[in-house]
C-alpha cells in the first residue's frame, strides 16, 4: 500500500490521471491526499470532483480557497468570475450531492502517527499545532452545520491581520479561513499579507514566507501545503510545497509519503493564464 500527497488540481482531470498512471496508483489499496483546490480554471473540474470523492475512504482532501469559492458561487454570495470553470459543476445532475461532500472536507488533517499534516496554505506563527488543529475544528463545524450560509457570507476581506486570542465572531472566523486557504507570507509578529503573491524575494521588505516564521514543527512533523504556484515544487525540513502550477502550464506533482520521501512530477500544458489566486 502507498500513500501519495499531490498538488492543486484545479479541474485538470487529464493531468491528474496521467500522474497516478506514472506512480501506478492501485485504487483497491492506496491512499492519496490532496493539498485542495480541486476546482476551477481548468477545463474537468466535475470530473475531479467525481473522481476524488468516489474514492471513499482512500482520499483525504483539505479546502482551498477555489473550493471555498464553489461554494460561495453555489450560495449566490459570490459571483462567478471571467476565467472561472465552474458551470459544469453547478449545472450536474448530481451537484448538490457533490458540493454537501466537497462542504463536509476539512481545512486540516494531522496523522499523528506518521507525522504528517495537511493543509492548502499557511498557518501564522502563533499558533502551534494544537491550536491550528482546533482552529480547522471551529470552521469545519461551523461549515458542516445547518447555518453553514452565515459563514459563507461573511468569510471574505483581509482584515484582521494579526491573530489574537482574543479575536471573536467573524473577525476570527475571516483570520481561521484566510489563513488556512490564503496565507504566503507573514511578518514576524504574525501580521498576514494577502496581497503578495509572488515568489520568495519578490514580496516587500520585513515579510517572510510563512513556513520560515512557524517555528512550532516537532521534528517528527512535516507539513504538506499547495496554494502557491511561484513557489512550486519546494521542501525544507519538515515542510513540503506541492502546487506546481500545473493549471498554469508547470507541472502536477505527487509527494510518496510512506517511505523515504519522493517527488512525481508531470508536465502539464496549461489552460488558463494566470489571474487571481
Amino acid at each position: 500500500m502507498a500513500t501519495y500527497a499531490i498538488g492543486d488540481i484545479q479541474g485538470c482531470f487529464a493531468e491528474l490521471q496521467t500522474l497516478l498512471d506514472k506512480i501506478c496508483f492501485d485504487q483497491a489499496t492506496d491512499r492519496l491526499w490532496f493539498t485542495g483546490d480541486l476546482v476551477n480554471r481548468g477545463p474537468q473540474s466535475l470530473e475531479v470532483l467525481r473522481f476524488v470523492k468516489g474514492l471513499g475512504e482512500n482520499a483525504i482532501t483539505v479546502l482551498g480557497n477555489h473550493d471555498l469559492h464553489l461554494l460561495a458561487v453555489e450560495a449566490g454570495v459570490r459571483q462567478p468570475r471571467h476565467n472561472d470553470t465552474l458551470s459544469g459543476i453547478l449545472e450536474a445532475p448530481d451537484a448538490a450531492d457533490l458540493l454537501w461532500w466537497l462542504r463536509h472536507r476539512p481545512l486540516m488533517h494531522h496523522d499523528a502517527q506518521t507525522g504528517y499534516a495537511l493543509i492548502h496554505a499557511g498557518l501564522p506563527p502563533q499558533w502551534d499545532m494544537d491550536k491550528a488543529q482546533r482552529c480547522a475544528r471551529e470552521i469545519e463545524t461551523l461549515l458542516q452545520g445547518p447555518d453553514y450560509l452565515d459563514l459563507i457570507r461573511h468569510m471574505y476581506g483581509n482584515e484582521p491581520t494579526q491573530w489574537s486570542d482574543s479575536l471573536s465572531g467573524w473577525e476570527r472566523i475571516r483570520f481561521i479561513i484566510n489563513c488556512f486557504t490564503r496565507l504566503r507570507y507573514c511578518d514576524r509578529s504574525g501580521h498576514i499579507a494577502l496581497g503578495e503573491k509572488g515568489a520568495p524575494g519578490t514580496q516587500a521588505a520585513d515579510y517572510f514566507p510563512w513556513f520560515e516564521l512557524w517555528q512550532h514543527a516537532n521534528d517528527g512533523e512535516k507539513i504538506i501545503f499547495g496554494h502557491w504556484s511561484t513557489l512550486g515544487c519546494y521542501h525544507q525540513p519538515g515542510f513540503y510545497a506541492l502546487d506546481s502550477g500545473c493549471v498554469w502550464g508547470g507541472a502536477l506533482t505527487a509527494l510518496r509519503m510512506d517511505r523515504t520521501p519522493e517527488h512525481i512530477s508531470i508536465p502539464c500544458r496549461g489552460v488558463s493564464k494566470r489571474g487571481e489566486d
